[in-house]
């Protein structure tokens, strides 16, 4: 997949997925086996990613995922983007009162079959703070 296809193929899993809240359109991104490693943790399998996708936004309900910037090597088989979360704290990781606002960033590297599926990511996050 060349390089543009695969940015713009990430760029569209953030705002299709996690921007309009709809863990179900997970199905048009990535490979039945994907696997995520957040926090040193794999979830594996498509059914997992999507109720972990789910979780997440019930303690993030009005979450908004703002891209920084996303680039991709040469071949399009891996890209990297650089985000910012904004939302209301619904029990994100017990580290905000309930009802405050927070804001967090992170990094992923997503992996990319040459089909344009996702294969794998790779996200780091930073620790919330109060927005």
């Amino acid at each position: 997949m060349e390089s543009t296809r695969a940015v713009e193929l990430v760029e569209a899993f953030w705002h299709e997925v996690w921007n309009a809240a709809d863990p179900a359109a997970v199905d048009r991104f990535v490979t039945e086996d994907f696997v995520i490693t957040n926090a040193g943790r794999d979830i594996v399998g498509r059914e997992a990613f999507k109720s972990w996708i789910a979780a997440f936004l019930a303690e993030l309900p009005d979450l908004r995922l703002e891209v920084i910037e996303t680039f991709a090597n040469a071949d399009g088989s891996r890209v990297a983007s650089r985000w910012r979360i904004t939302g209301t704290n619904n029990g994100y990781h017990h580290t905000a009162a309930i009802g405050d606002p927070i804001s967090f960033t992170g990094t992923a590297v997503w992996q990319v079959s040459e089909d344009g599926k996702l294969l794998h990511n790779w996200v780091e996050r930073s620790a919330p703070v109060a927005a």
